[in-house]
């Protein structure tokens, strides 16, 4: 299938790198105020898995989003966000999934909200994971920061241009 008519594979990302970024994972309500988690500079990788998804394509879309050259240094190199070394913060969303009929956005190749969450946990964990392998990560305290899967995701965004990736899997 093209990209244009539906899915074309069982996960797909969109990139963007960022010089500040503050996400609310939890919103307010009669009880609490709004929590947020925030980054510094580095990438946000929204992410949505497919109904065909499977643990198996979490590597691949850690190692291929991770080492990717889409961050642009000072000199305009770009590098990945590994070599930046920066803090990447991880948003789940669902309407990457979205096919547009009509007037209407349909959700009909999503995953599940339950393999959705699995999915998404394992991709937060092996993100995290690859942080930790990486001296420049661990010496810069680069962090891996990420959403509520199922929560409505409230994000402010600071970016150094509108460098936005898609990318399917």
């Amino acid at each position: 299938m093209s990209a244009q008519s539906g899915q074309t594979g069982v996960a797909r990302a969109v990139v963007q790198q960022c010089l500040h970024a503050t996400l609310q994972v939890k919103p307010a309500d009669s009880g609490s105020e709004a929590e947020w988690t925030e980054i510094e500079r580095g990438m946000v990788i929204y992410v949505c898995f497919f109904k065909k998804a499977t643990e198996d394509i979490i590597p691949k879309m850690v190692n291929s989003l991770l080492n990717m050259k889409l961050c642009e240094m000072e000199n305009g190199k770009l590098v990945s966000v590994l070599d930046l070394p920066g803090n990447i913060l991880i948003v789940p969303q669902a309407t990457l999934g979205g096919k547009a009929k009509g007037r209407n956005m349909q959700y009909h190749s999503n995953i599940g909200k339950e393999e959705g969450i699995h999915l998404y946990s394992q991709f937060v964990s092996q993100c995290e994971k690859e942080l930790t392998t990486s001296d420049k990560c661990l010496e810069m305290g680069v962090l891996v920061k990420h959403g509520t899967y199922g929560n409505r995701q409230v994000l402010k965004l600071d970016t150094n241009g509108p460098f936005t990736h898609l990318i399917e899997f």
